[in-house]
């Protein structure tokens, strides 16, 4: 319920806190004293469309913050938690209103979507008067009222259920008989593909590895060519190591001869045969490390070239050929086994509708059985409403080709007026008067179920008699011990039902503007707005006396 509602510059409110408790409240005041003001304000905290000219006049900007007390199973509690917002203790509503136009929402304290604020709104308070145009005009809340009315739950979570599932295998069907036939469009070249990357087989990391080895026996290769030079230099037709050892040989047998003058000759050039084998020994020994066999690099360069043109040809990367190679083994696979799981499908999808079928028609059969009983209480209480001659009727149209998740029915509330007049939608049909009565019998028979834990009504009183708006109160205050109503109204005989009274008042606010107040009446106060009420602006002793009375009689209702 709604426990507090707390408003600072609005329009002419510049600082006003109502505390709110259970059963009926009524907020009574003169014409242009501010009601619609209240109803606008909390309008603004329950995610209705901002306005900067609501913002009172000097002030930079405007704030409206409602607070509300609801059980812990209730689905606001859950909308909070899915969005991450603390979800314990009183759920706090707060909208702030700029005057250049901007408006921040806040949601317990932290900071929200005006959707988010809207969502929860809907939830915790139902705003309802002779212009109403959430509940009344959408089918699909009349359905809903319907189904809670007749006690449906169970069946209609089943329902949504079994239409799930049929959706959900009729979604996968169709797409695999898309695949299907894209793959038989495609068989030729899905088996050339394949065959062509299963002789290939690719594996992941090859192409780098390939590459890395060309390049090194490339660098062998080039370097081979060089020792190859090397050797023609020292192992060679020119080499010099023939023609120095000759040499050595010839001044060998003849150094005696010299007198010791050969001998550091003869050291140098054996020093230099030492070196030159030397030399020869590591030509031979680069030659040996620098072989490699050109088939190899042949070899080589053909499968890293091969997976590159593969790579190119079905547009992918070298490590992701193998993919490729499974992706076209499944669609094949699939052309092989697809008719064998389309007929598997295909039955699954006739078998889930099936199933959604029965279940749609035993729920459609139940909301006929509740839409007789809703009919049946809320003629209960038109007659008091003045309405005995009208009807109400809870229109049904049942298509089995339209399933939707709540099945194969479209409710919508009905009306006829006066004997012989075609009957047609509530909204169409009913004047601002008579809606207004439809509702409130509407909302009695539905009680607790399909309603919000506050309900607001703006002044469904307008324009009927005293016996009518006494039918009106005694409803107001049946349907409060349910749920917490709150009513702006005109009518004494509602008035004198409530167990919360507030008067609405305009006056000077001491600074030559005008603001609007609220206090809450008790007993002589209370008695004095009714008679007020009753008389007009002169307030008699006979108005105070049926002021009075109506009071006791309330009381003893």
């Amino acid at each position: 319920m709604l426990v507090s509602l707390s408003i600072r510059d609005i329009v002419l409110i510049d600082a006003l806190t109502l505390d709110f408790e259970p059963g009926l409240s009524v907020l009574t005041g003169e014409t242009g004293a501010g009601k619609s003001i209240l109803l606008d304000a909390l309008s603004l905290a329950l995610g209705a469309r901002g306005d900067a000219g609501r913002v009172r006049d000097g002030a930079a900007q405007g704030q409206v913050t409602a607070v509300f007390d609801v059980p812990m199973h209730h689905a606001a509690r859950a909308i909070l938690a899915e969005n991450g917002i603390e979800a314990e203790g009183d759920i706090i509503l707060r909208r702030v209103q700029t005057a250049d136009g901007r408006a921040r929402v806040f949601v317990n304290d932290a900071p929200a979507s005006v959707g988010l604020m809207r969502m929860l709104g809907a939830l915790l308070v139902e705003i309802h008067g002779q212009h109403d145009d959430r509940a009344l005009v959408d089918p699909a809340a009349h359905r809903a009222l319907l189904d809670a009315h007749g006690g449906l739950a169970a069946l209609t979570a089943d329902v949504r259920a079994r239409h799930q599932a049929w959706r959900a295998v009729t979604t996968e069907a169709k797409a695999h008989g898309a695949r299907m036939q894209a793959a038989l469009r495609d068989a030729e070249y899905l088996r050339a593909a394949h065959e062509e990357l299963t002789r290939l087989a690719p594996a992941i990391g090859e192409e780098t590895q390939l590459a890395e080895k060309r390049a090194a026996m490339m660098r062998a290769e080039k370097a081979a060519a060089e020792v190859r030079d090397a050797e023609d230099v020292i192992a060679g037709v020119n080499s010099p190591i023939p023609q120095l050892a000759a040499l050595h040989r010839r001044l060998a047998r003849k150094g005696g001869e010299g007198g010791g003058l050969m001998e550091p000759v003869l050291q140098a050039l054996e020093a230099a045969l030492n070196e030159l084998d030397r030399v020869q020994s590591a030509v031979d020994q680069a030659m040996r490390a620098a072989a490699f066999d050109p088939r190899a690099l042949e070899q080589a360069e053909e499968r890293l070239f091969a997976i590159r043109a593969a790579a190119r040809k079905y547009n992918v990367l070298p490590d992701d050929l193998a993919k490729a190679a499974a992706r076209f083994a499944a669609d094949l696979a699939a052309i092989d086994s697809g008719e064998a799981e389309q007929a598997r499908l295909d039955k699954a999808v006739r078998e889930t509708r099936a199933a959604f079928d029965a279940a749609a028609l035993v729920l459609s059969a139940r909301r006929a059985e509740a839409a007789r009983a809703l009919e049946a209480a809320v003629h209960a209480e038109l007659p008091s409403l003045k309405l005995e001659t009208a009807a109400f009727i809870v229109q049904i149209t049942t298509d089995v080709a339209e399933p939707s998740p709540d099945g194969i029915d479209t409710v919508e509330f009905w009306v006829r007026t006066n004997p012989g007049t075609k009957a047609g939608p509530m909204m169409k049909v009913a004047s601002g008067g008579e809606l207004s009565r439809f509702l409130l019998a509407l909302k009695v028979a539905l009680a607790e179920k399909g309603t919000a834990p506050t309900l607001v009504f703006d002044e469904i009183d307008t324009g009927v008699g005293g016996a009518v708006a006494d039918a009106i109160g005694s409803r107001l205050a049946r349907l409060a011990r349910s749920v917490q109503v709150l009513s702006v109204t005109h009518a004494p005989q509602v008035a004198a039902r409530a167990d919360h009274h507030f008067l609405i008042a305009k006056g000077a606010d001491g600074q030559g503007g005008t603001r609007t107040s609220v206090h809450q009446l008790q007993v002589e106060k209370r008695r004095e707005e009714i008679a007020r009420m009753l008389a007009g602006a002169t307030i008699t002793e006979e108005a105070r006396a049926a002021a009075v009375k109506l009071l006791d009689a309330a009381a003893g209702a």
